[in-house]
């Protein structure tokens, strides 16, 4: 990557500059041991002066108020805190009159930063202390006091932990006294400066070493550098945790990078804009462009008109795109667009921190956006993607555990959408986005999954598990039979991914792994099920089974696979028939006679309960009998299920059958050898005999009256298909 450079316009810094600071993403301010502070505009390349400080104060470090929290603008957002060697920091306004001036350390205070919301002020020095301020200046507490200088410092995400310096060390200290402090050699020489990002929670380090590296929050190092030629003296993260810089004598890296590239016809466009670019997304046949002002939407069918429209805030962190839409996340808030520029929506809720969000904690599909809560990591925010209010009865989704990764499908009804996610504990689960009233199941398919992604064009979900790279062909499969679900599934080694590797795109029958080297690895994977997704969503069942007859004549080895995803998506769809050929061809006779069975019920409703007793909705199979009138057909249902204790409020609610719930419990009970115990079937069986003729003759009558209704109503054929 080549880093354009360039001389701004007089005035400029007589002396070293100590530290920089952007107040929006084409406005920089600077202090120098000249003792001026100047401010530099990208955009007209004009640079002036702020104010020139007393000379007994030679600045060390400079950090912003944080500019805005859950979309609303700060009230102290136009100040900074200036550290400096006399021992005090310094709270600047934006127009260089210093607000107040405070005795904080003996000897230089060497760095100070704002937490996340503005509410407290963390400063280093050399006298081994590390202090925290209220934000008009008043010391709160000292955190840590040790021996040697502090160099650097940080906040870490929740603003509830400080990280900081210590000789070779690097510790992370809890406000909370008592709390566990995590302490670690990160250098083999003395530690110059480190960062702490929001949005990733990942860590910089750089010392005299001469290396960088990046840590996860528990101290595992992910990257060490080569050793360079001089120490690494400042490293800073990106806001959006994508990129990170190292500086160090005469040196300035950028590290990680995107690109385009049309690998079709390998022609190459170059795309001019007036501003400085920010942000750009490239998917769904679009080109998202985000500048410091502007917001350019490019066609890949034409790149010469794209659409345009002005900005809020120059500061997009994050761009998530759709078939339909797009998103558009700021220090403001989110904004969703279609792709002719109009906007659509704004969702909201408490507590919202934008600047902290990314694409794992968001996730967008044509009808629904989903939003992790970073402030309760348990909750998850559903939007309506058109009206950008909360989906089904207003609630979130609330998680057991904290959730670290969130992701939507794509394809298929709104009423069908499912959301998978990552706790804390690796485990994969998936549900249903549509919630009313009733607790939906959230059910796990997946353990120690470190990355996650749908298909663009079907609802194919892939990632990493372990040392495994699984394929979950058609996970509603849980909803439907979740004794199949290992059979819907292709896996292979993961090995060679490496450590931390990151899926970054599933498009078509292509996977793209990130590893963490930086390197891109590209996986192909079978083209049959997402061809048999098409079929499915069309009712194009005999191409879908002549599919399955093609793979298994083509002799490889995913052929069961392919079945068992069919078996599923036909109980899933009603299509009885389709799922007694795919689960005949995979070898589940006991399913086929189920299924057969089911063919044979005399009533639609019947038929309907059995298939969803089939999957295992066992409440939904009662509730659709108790509807139709079909008491006995219900209280039955729970007897074969030995929910005794459910047949048996059913037949005394509806004074019906209380023998024959009796008769078989007492059959049961006799069968295993063992007396009643229960107060209630005890009470009702008081005086009863059981008579199995009489009780025959009235199942038998049951029936009957079952067939008699059938038979008199017009919508019931003898057809195998069961309709929904």
């Amino acid at each position: 990557m080549r880093l354009k450079t360039s001389l701004l316009k007089e005035p400029k810094h007589k002396e070293l500059v100590s530290c920089v600071g952007w107040t929006t993403a084409d406005e920089l301010y600077s202090c120098s041991d000249d003792h001026q502070i100047m401010k530099w505009n990208l955009l007209t390349s004009e640079t002036t002066r702020v104010v020139k400080l007393p000379d007994d104060i030679y600045p060390i470090d400079l950090h912003w108020f944080p500019r805005s929290i859950g979309g609303k603008k700060q009230s102290h957002a136009e100040s900074f805190v200036l550290t400096s060697s006399d021992g005090k920091f310094h709270l600047i306004s934006k127009l260089g009159r210093v607000e107040k001036s405070v005795e904080a350390h003996c000897g230089a205070v060497l760095a100070g930063r704002w937490n996340y919301e503005g509410t407290a002020l963390v400063t280093v020095g050399e006298d081994g202390q590390v202090k925290i301020w209220s934000k008009s200046g008043m010391l709160r507490s000292t955190l840590a006091q040790q021996g040697t200088p502090v160099y650097s410092v940080a906040w870490g995400p929740d603003s509830e932990k400080v990280l900081y310096t210590s000789g070779k060390q690097l510790i992370i200290k809890p406000l909370q006294p008592n709390a566990k402090v995590l302490q670690w050699k990160a250098h083999d020489g003395l530690i110059l400066k480190t960062d702490w990002n929001s949005v990733n929670d990942l860590i910089l380090s750089a010392g005299e070493d001469c290396k960088y590296k990046v840590w996860d929050s528990y101290g595992r190092v992910l990257y060490s550098s080569q050793p360079h030629e001089y120490p690494i003296t400042s490293v800073a993260w990106a806001g959006d945790g994508e990129l990170f810089a190292v500086g160090s004598f005469h040196t300035l890296r950028l590290c990680d990078k995107t690109g385009v590239h049309n690998v079709i016809n390998d022609a190459v466009d170059l795309l001019e804009f007036r501003d400085r670019v920010i942000k750009a997304s490239l998917n769904y046949g679009h080109l998202v462009v985000s500048t410091s002002l502007q917001c350019y939407v490019f066609s890949t069918k034409n790149w010469n008109t794209p659409l345009i429209f002005d900005l809020k805030e120059g500061t997009v962190s994050l761009i998530l795109q759709a078939e339909r839409h797009f998103l558009l996340v700021d220090g403001g808030g989110l904004y969703l667009y279609s792709y002719e520029g109009r906007l659509i929506s704004s969702p909201k809720f408490p507590g919202m921190r934008t600047d902290i969000l990314n694409a794992q904690t968001v996730s967008l599909s044509n009808d629904t956006l989903a939003v992790k809560d970073e402030a309760d990591e348990k909750v998850i925010y559903i939007f309506e993607a058109l009206s950008g209010k909360p989906l089904g009865d207003g609630k979130p989704l609330t998680h057991k555990t904290e959730i670290v990764e969130i992701a939507l499908d794509q394809k298929g009804l709104t009423s069908e959408r499912k959301i998978a996610f990552i706790d804390k504990n690796r485990d994969l689960y998936i549900t249903s986005v549509k919630r009313f009233g009733k607790e939906q199941k959230i059910v796990k398919i997946g353990t120690m999954v470190q990355t996650l992604a749908w298909n663009d064009t079907s609802n194919i979900l892939c990632g990493i598990q372990d040392t495994r790279f699984t394929v979950w062909y058609y996970p509603n499969t849980v909803y439907v039979d979740k004794d199949l679900l290992p059979k819907t599934l292709y896996e292979r080694d993961a090995s060679e991914f490496s450590k931390n590797p990151q899926i970054v795109h599933f498009v078509g029958n292509q996977i793209t792994i990130r590893r963490a080297d930086g390197s891109l690895i590209h996986l192909n994977i079978s083209p049959y099920p997402a061809i048999l997704h098409e079929y499915v969503s069309s009712s194009k069942w005999e191409d879908a089974v002549r599919l399955c007859r093609f793979v298994k004549a083509t002799a490889t080895d995913e052929d069961q696979t392919i079945w068992a995803c069919l078996a599923a998506m036909a109980v899933a769809n009603k299509d009885m028939a389709t799922a007694e050929i795919a689960y005949a061809s995979i070898g589940e006779i006991d399913k086929v006679q189920y299924i057969n069975s089911i063919k044979d019920l005399p009533s639609k409703e019947s038929r309907m309960a059995h298939i969803l007793l089939f999957s295992g909705n066992t409440q939904e199979a009662e509730t659709l009998l108790l509807q139709a009138g079909l008491i006995y057909q219900a209280i039955q249902v729970n007897i074969n299920l030995y929910n005794w204790d459910r047949a048996l409020e059913l037949a005394v609610k509806h004074k019906t059958h209380v023998d024959t719930v009796l008769a078989y419990r007492q059959k049961f009970l006799e069968d295993f050898g063992k007396k009643e115990t229960n107060k209630r079937f005890l009470q009702y069986a008081e005086g009863l005999e059981v008579d199995w003729n009489k009780i025959k003759a009235k199942i038998e009558m049951e029936i009957a009256k079952e067939r008699e209704r059938a038979a008199a109503s017009p919508a019931v054929r003898a057809s195998v298909t069961v309709q929904q």
